[in-house]
C-alpha cells in the first residue's frame, strides 16, 4: 500500500482527535501528528524491511497489545480471531488445565497465581508461583495472561506440555498435562470423613472450624453456608478462613461471602477516573456475624481474596495470619471496537478497602507502599521458597491421600450395603471343611499376607513420605509441616480461651 494510502487512513483518525482535543484533550495537536508520523514511518520501514514478510494488521495489532500490556499486565487487545474462543470462556464450561496466571511484577514472565485444588494442573505438580517458560514447546515470554489461558484450554482429553520454573530453582521442570473440564467445589475441609465428605471441624476438643476456599466462584457462598451450617450443628467456637493460594474470583462471591461475618459497613469500594465509584455494604441479621475468626493469606492470596480478607481485618472481624497477599485489586472492563468482533480488556478502576486504602500493586510500586493485605502485627509466618514447595506438594499429598481413603471407605460401604447375604444351609457347611484342611505353612511363618493393609511399610502418607526428585510424585521430606496454620491455630485458641473461661 502507498505511503499516501496509510496517511489517508491515519488521517481519518486524526479527525476524532482534533475533535477530542476541541473537547479538552490533553495532548496538542502538532504532537499528535508528530507521534503518528513516527508511527507511520515505523510501520513502513519494518513492513519493507523486515527479514520475512509481515502483514500490516499484524503489526498494528502488535502495536496495540504493546501499548496495553506496558500499561498493565491486565489490559489487553483481543483481536477477531480470539473474540470466540474468549466468549466461550466468559460464558460457559470449557476444558482446561485449572490454573491461574498473572504477570511476575518483577521478571514481566508469565506466572502461575495458583492451580487449583483437584484439577489436572494440581495433580500434575504445578506450583503456585511457577514462572511458564514454554507451553508445547513455544516460548511464553512476552505472552499476555489472557492468550495463555487461550493456548491451555482445550479440547478435554487433549494434553498440554508445560515447561515452568519452580521458585528457588534454576533449571525448569516439563510436566505433562491432560485437559480436563474444570468443575471442582471451592470450599474444602482439612481432611475427609469415611462417607467421602470434607470435615470442617479441624480442632474437635477446642470445636475450632476450618475453611479452605480454593476460588471465588457463583457457587462458592452457597458451598460455604452449607460448610458453616454443618459447623453449627456441631457446636462451633471459632474458624479459621484458609485463603492461601486462593487466586481469587469473582466480586459478587466475595463480597457475599464477606457479608456473612459482616453485620454492617463497607466491605469495598471501586474507584476510577472515567467510570462511576461503587460501594458495597454489609447487612445485618447474618447468623455468623459472631463467631471468632482468623483468616490465612500468602502471597499468592490475589483479587477476591484480598477484598474478603481486607474487609474482616478492617472492621476487626478477624485477625489475618501468614504473609502478605499478592496485590490483584483491579477492575476490567470490556470496550468494543467499530470492528464489532475485536474487544479491548482495559482497567478502569481499582478495588478500595474499607479503610480506605488501595489494595493493587501498581506497576514499579515498592515493597514500602500500601498495597496488598498483610498480617496482623505479630502474625507473619513466612515461608522460604523451599518450605512453601514442601508445605505445597505435603497439602496436596494430604488431600490425595484423603480423598483416595475417602472414596475407598465410600466403595466398601456400598458393595456391604449390596452384598447378598449368605444362606444358613451355605454357612453352617463351610466350617466344617476349612477346619479339616491342613496348613500349607507353619504357624511360627507369620500373619498372612491378606491381613497386612496395602502400603502398611506407610503407616500415615500424609505425614510418612517418600523422596522424589519433582512432578506428581514428589512428597516432602519429613513430617508435614503447616507452620502458618499452626500459628492460626494458636491464635484462635487464644481468642477462645477468655470464653471458655467465662463459661
Amino acid at each position: 500500500m502507498p505511503r499516501r494510502n496509510l496517511f489517508s487512513i491515519v488521517s481519518i483518525s486524526l479527525i476524532g482527535v482534533f475533535c477530542w482535543q476541541a473537547s479538552g484533550g490533553a495532548k496538542p495537536k502538532d504532537e499528535m501528528l508528530e507521534l503518528y508520523g513516527l508511527f507511520v514511518d515505523a510501520v513502513e520501514k519494518v513492513e519493507a524491511n523486515y527479514v520475512r514478510p509481515v502483514t500490516r494488521r499484524e503489526l498494528l495489532e502488535s502495536a496495540l497489545e504493546g501499548m496495553l500490556q506496558n500499561l498493565d499486565p491486565h489490559s489487553t487487545y483481543i483481536n477477531t480471531s480470539e473474540w470466540k474462543q474468549f466468549r466461550r470462556q466468559i460464558e460457559g464450561r470449557f476444558g482446561g488445565i485449572g490454573i491461574q496466571v498473572g504477570v511476575d511484577p518483577e521478571s514481566n514472565r508469565l506466572r502461575v497465581i495458583a492451580p487449583m485444588v483437584g484439577t489436572p494442573a494440581y495433580e500434575a505438580g504445578v506450583l503456585a508461583g511457577d514462572l511458564i517458560v514454554e507451553i508445547d514447546g513455544q516460548s511464553a515470554e512476552g505472552m499476555s495472561p489472557d492468550k495463555a489461558v487461550e493456548v491451555l484450554t482445550g479440547r478435554p482429553g487433549t494434553e498440554v506440555k508445560l515447561s515452568v520454573l519452580h521458585e528457588g530453582q534454576e533449571e525448569p521442570e516439563a510436566i505433562s498435562i491432560v485437559r480436563a473440564i474444570i468443575d471442582v467445589p471451592s470450599v474444602l475441609g482439612d481432611k475427609r470423613k469415611p462417607n467421602d465428605e470434607w470435615d470442617f471441624m479441624i480442632d474437635k476438643t477446642n470445636k475450632i472450624g476450618y475453611m479452605r476456599i480454593t476460588s471465588f466462584i457463583q457457587k462458592t457462598p452457597e458451598e460455604a453456608k452449607a460448610a458453616l451450617e454443618q459447623l453449627r450443628g456441631e457446636g462451633v467456637k471459632g474458624i479459621i478462613i484458609d485463603l492461601r493460594d486462593d487466586p481469587g474470583g469473582l466480586l459478587s462471591a466475595a463480597v457475599e461471602m464477606a457479608d456473612l461475618f459482616l453485620d454492617s459497613g463497607e466491605i469495598v469500594s471501586t474507584r476510577g477516573r472515567n467510570t462511576p465509584s461503587r460501594r458495597y455494604e454489609a447487612h445485618k441479621n447474618s447468623p455468623y456475624e459472631e463467631i471468632p475468626l482468623v483468616v490465612l493469606v500468602n502471597q499468592n492470596s490475589a483479587s477476591a481474596s484480598e477484598i474478603l480478607s481486607a474487609a474482616l481485618q478492617d472492621h476487626k472481624r478477624a485477625l489475618i495470619v501468614g504473609q502478605r497477599s499478592f496485590g490483584k485489586g483491579s477492575v476490567q472492563n470490556l470496550l468494543d471496537l467499530d470492528d464489532g468482533n475485536s474487544i479491548l480488556k482495559l482497567t478502569v478502576a481499582s478495588y478500595y478497602r474499607p479503610s480506605g486504602e488501595n489494595i493493587h500493586r501498581f506497576k514499579n510500586a515498592k515493597q514500602t507502599d500500601r498495597w496488598g493485605v498483610s498480617p496482623d502485627p505479630g502474625l507473619e509466618v513466612k515461608l522460604s521458597p523451599t518450605e512453601y514447595v514442601n508445605w505445597f506438594i505435603g497439602r496436596r499429598t494430604r488431600d490425595q491421600d484423603s480423598a483416595a481413603k475417602g472414596k475407598r471407605a465410600k466403595a466398601e460401604s456400598t458393595a456391604a450395603a449390596e452384598k447378598p447375604k449368605d444362606k444358613p444351609a451355605d454357612k453352617a457347611a463351610k466350617p466344617s471343611d476349612k477346619a479339616s484342611k491342613p496348613s500349607d505353612k507353619p504357624a511360627t511363618q507369620g500373619k498372612p499376607a491378606e491381613t497386612k493393609p496395602a502400603g502398611a511399610k506407610q503407616a500415615d502418607p500424609a505425614h510418612k513420605t517418600e523422596t522424589a526428585k519433582t512432578g506428581a510424585s514428589r512428597r516432602p521430606v519429613g513430617p508435614w509441616v503447616d507452620k502458618q496454620l499452626d500459628k492460626a491455630l494458636e491464635v484462635i485458641r487464644g481468642k477462645l480461651a477468655p470464653r471458655t473461661k467465662s463459661a
